[in-house]
This record gives structure tokens, C-alpha cells and sequence, in this order.
């Protein structure tokens, strides 16, 4: 499941890349020709993408895929956090409810295992604040370079994270209001989406900083979610590592992947199969 939407920090010279990208990609989703698609026909695993904050309206796509794609949307981009909050309360239990409601669509569908991906430019900032808030941490120690950001715009993304907390102050004791003040709406779906599962008892298999940081998240609201939860791979940003370590989680993979969309928790589930597939057929010492 592929939560996708926009960052207002983006505008504010946080990525490599330009905001344009996030909607660009989803129609790449769409079209099935992203990284993430590759591995999930790869590897027998279905790909379902949601448009939670994107800011454009795909008015060029066919009427029942914009449908399919829009469902759930709460609103055209999220607040820049270090100015303004990311959301308000009414949207961040809106998209809270979206991602909730998306976790048992697929689990009334028979599915015995989720994976989280995302898709937005901009969004380990927010992410990164996210884990930040949890840990009690400087912005230093979180930030990570992302899609690839220099030495100068990495300081940047620093700055700008640290003025986010410093403007969130004691909101980040509570996780829901973390995630009006600090997240997204993409962010907050993808963490009600982690809740329900673990709720339902159906594990998830997380993939980089925005699931796991979600995870983290999730684990404040609900404490013991994160026993439904699984590190698909480590990530290179610090942030994910920290969570990780968190929530007491070791990542099946850790190979530098830094794509995002999914890809390093699709990428981990002939891992999975592997291991379910020696627990239930192997003979036991006792059945020879």
C-alpha cells in the first residue's frame, strides 16, 4: 500500500527534487513501470497506490482511476512544519481513519500480510521530526540526506527541522497531536493503516523512514502494536535506524537501498516466504 501526498516543507529546499515529482510518480505507479512495481510482479505482490495529500487533482486520468486514486484524499498538500502545522486536528483524525479503513479493506479481501510504502518529495523531513518527537531528539541526530542532498542543503534541512520542533514544543508528548503539528496527511493514513492491522492481529512488513517512523507513531498511540510489525530492511537514514531500535526491531535487509515506494519491504518478502515455508515443511527431529 502506497500512501502518496505533498510536503509543504518541500518548497522550502529540503529535497533534490522538485514537489512536481509526488504526482509525476503516482501516475508511474499507475502505469506500473516504477521501481516498486518491478520488484512487486517480481515477486507476486500486489500494489495499491492512494492519493492522501498530493496537491494536484488528476484531472487528466480516466474517471474510475482518478475514483480509485482519490478516495481517501484529505487535502492538497500538508502545512510546512517548521512555519505552520501540518495539518488540522479534523484532518489528521480524517486521514487517521483513512489509512484505517484502507488496512481492513484489504483484510476483509483475504490478505494475511501488509507492506507500507510511500511516495512524497519532501517527506523525510516530517518523518524524520516524527521520530525526533518520539526520541526526544535533536534534529542533528535524525536528519539524513534523503534523495541524495549536499553537505549545504543537508545543514539546511537541519535548520529547518529544528525550528519545526521548536514551533511544535510540548504538542510532541501526545502522538496524534505530533502528527497535526509535525506529519502529514500521508503520514497520518499510514500510520491509522499500521493500528488497524496490528489491532486485527495481521502482521506488517515496513519498509524504509515513513513506515517505520509511522510504526513509531503507532506504537505511542497503541503501546504493543509494534509486535505486528516487521523491519523489511534498513534504510541509510539515520532516523529509521533510531525507530528501529525503538521498537526493538532487526530489518531482514540491509543493502543501502534508499529508494522509498515500498521497494525494500517488497523486496523482503521472498524472505518471508522463505521462512514460512521452512517452518511448515520441514520435518522435526521427532518425524524422522
Amino acid at each position: 500500500m502506497i500512501f502518496a501526498g505533498d510536503h509543504g516543507v518541500a518548497a522550502h529546499g529540503v529535497s533534490a527534487f522538485p514537489p512536481a515529482i509526488t504526482g509525476a510518480m503516482v501516475r508511474t505507479f499507475l502505469a506500473g513501470r516504477a521501481g516498486v512495481s518491478a520488484l512487486a510482479t517480481a515477486h507476486g505482490v500486489a500494489v495499491r497506490v492512494l492519493d492522501l495529500g498530493v496537491d494536484e487533482d488528476f484531472d487528466d486520468l480516466d474517471t474510475a482511476t482518478r475514483a480509485a486514486l482519490t478516495t481517501y484524499k484529505v487535502r492538497r498538500g500538508s502545512g510546512a512544519i517548521h512555519l505552520e502545522d501540518a495539518l488540522s486536528a479534523v484532518e489528521t483524525r480524517q486521514a487517521l481513519d483513512a489509512g484505517a479503513a484502507v488496512a481492513r479493506e484489504e483484510i476483509a479481501a483475504g490478505a494475511q500480510l501488509l507492506l507500507g510504502g510511500d511516495m512524497g518529495i519532501g517527506n523525510t523531513t516530517p518523518a524524520a521530526a516524527l521520530v525526533a518527537a518520539a526520541l526526544g531528539l535533536p534534529a542533528s541526530e535524525v536528519v539524513g540526506r534523503g534523495t541524495g542532498i549536499d553537505d549545504d542543503v543537508l545543514a539546511h534541512k537541519t535548520a529547518v527541522l529544528d525550528a519545526a520542533l521548536a514551533r511544535a514544543g510540548h504538542r510532541v508528548e501526545d502522538p496524534v497531536e505530533t502528527l497535526t503539528s509535525l506529519g502529514s496527511a500521508d503520514l497520518a493514513a499510514t500510520t491509522g493503516y499500521l493500528l488497524a492491522a496490528a489491532r486485527a492481529g495481521v502482521p506488517v512488513l515496513l519498509d524504509g523512514l515513513m513506515s517505520v517512523a509511522c510504526a513509531l507513531t503507532a506504537d505511542r498511540i497503541d503501546p504493543g502494536a509494534a509486535a505486528w510489525f516487521a523491519a523489511g530492511h534498513r534504510s541509510t537514514e539515520p532516523a529509521q535506524s533510531l525507530a528501529l531500535s525503538k521498537l526493538g526491531l532487526e530489518p531482514l535487509l540491509d543493502l543501502g537501498l534508499r529508494l522509498g515506494e515500498g521497494s525494500g519491504a517488497v523486496a523482503a518478502v521472498p524472505v518471508v516466504r522463505s521462512a514460512s515455508a521452512l517452518l511448515r515443511d520441514v520435518a522435526l527431529l521427532s518425524e524422522l
